[in-house]
């Protein structure tokens, strides 16, 4: 069995191409999830996804508005085409014992088990972790037992992690949010943490933050990072990642590019951003994810606000 994690480094698009395609990356798109709630604060998003031996599968989260049950569920979804999805796997923040679910990672191990990273939010205060669900099958996940693989701490809540594995290491890039400031946990930067077996990590330090006075200057999240072939390092690595300028722009990031610069799992922002944006509302496009295919295209999945203030789940194949 072979798994799309390992398949990244060699099939990797170039954020140039990315770039020329702008308009095709929201026209020519389709929407593979609707919210369960059509309300401005309802949600069907930050998706995570794979193509492991010819199906398609997709991780992502639900959401209701403010103050009438937040992320309430991380679904698992099986697809032929990429497009149409059917849900295989539903577990609920009550699993969890968490106040919300946030943006789920869902890896394919190079020995062929499935992992699912849930983000939960500890009831009662700003607080995140991270929890991992291991199991042989997506159907398992929904039976296995948690485990805090991100317990984050009293001064930063840890949370929407991006995992990669690749030679055997593996990489991982989590929004953290500092806790100091109890009117002010909005605030994010993006930090580096690498392990041998994706369980227990090491902080490598800050990978990405803000640009001061910039559109990105409140927080910054990597949605997606590409690998070059030799890993975060390599000068052909890559990273999507969401910003906001200030905690009004909370919910309605928009989407910046950020080059690896070969130290440490460090990334540089590209001038010039945003880069994507949704043309509704307050133009919030976020947590955009990619997968690059054998033929020299790429299927891209991403989070965007509608005509109505819900946001829904779309995805766009383009060439790479």
């Amino acid at each position: 069995m072979t798994s799309s994690l390992s398949r990244r480094p060699h099939l990797l698009p170039t954020p140039e191409g990315l770039i020329g395609r702008i308009g095709p990356f929201w026209d020519d798109a389709a929407v593979a999830v609707v919210p369960e709630d059509a309300r401005p604060g309802a949600w069907a998003g930050g998706p995570s996804a794979l193509l492991v031996d010819g199906v398609w599968w997709l991780a992502y989260r639900l959401r209701r508005p403010l103050g009438q049950g937040r992320g309430y569920a991380n679904v698992v979804a099986r697809s032929d085409d990429g497009v149409a999805f059917e849900q295989v796997l539903r577990i609920s923040r009550d699993e969890f014992g968490a106040e919300s679910l946030e943006r789920p990672a869902l890896v394919h191990t190079p020995d062929g088990r499935w992992r699912l990273y849930v983000s939960c939010a500890t009831p009662g205060t700003k607080h995140w972790r991270v929890d991992l669900l291991e199991a042989d099958s997506v159907e398992g996940l929904g039976s296995a037992r948690p485990e805090t693989v991100l317990p984050g701490s009293a001064a930063a809540g840890w949370k929407d992690p991006v995992v990669r594995e690749s030679g055997g290491r593996w990489y991982l890039w989590a929004s953290v949010h500092p806790l100091d400031d109890p009117g002010a946990t909005d605030r994010m930067t993006t930090e580096h943490a690498t392990s041998d077996d994706g369980r227990r990590w090491t902080h490598e330090g800050t990978a990405l933050a803000g640009t001061p006075g910039s559109w990105d200057a409140r927080g910054v999240r990597f949605a997606t990072v590409l690998l070059g072939p030799d890993g975060p390092d390599d000068p052909a690595t890559w990273a999507l990642y969401d910003g906001r300028a200030s905690a009004e722009e909370n919910w309605e990031e928009r989407t910046g590019l950020a080059r690896a610069t070969g130290a440490g799992g460090r990334f540089a922002a590209e001038p010039g951003g945003p880069l994507l944006s949704s043309p509704h509302a307050r133009g919030g496009l976020r947590y955009a994810d990619a997968v690059p295919l054998p033929d020299g295209t790429t299927r891209w999945f991403y989070e965007a606000t509608r005509a109505d203030g819900a946001h829904e789940l779309r995805t766009v194949l383009l060439p790479s």
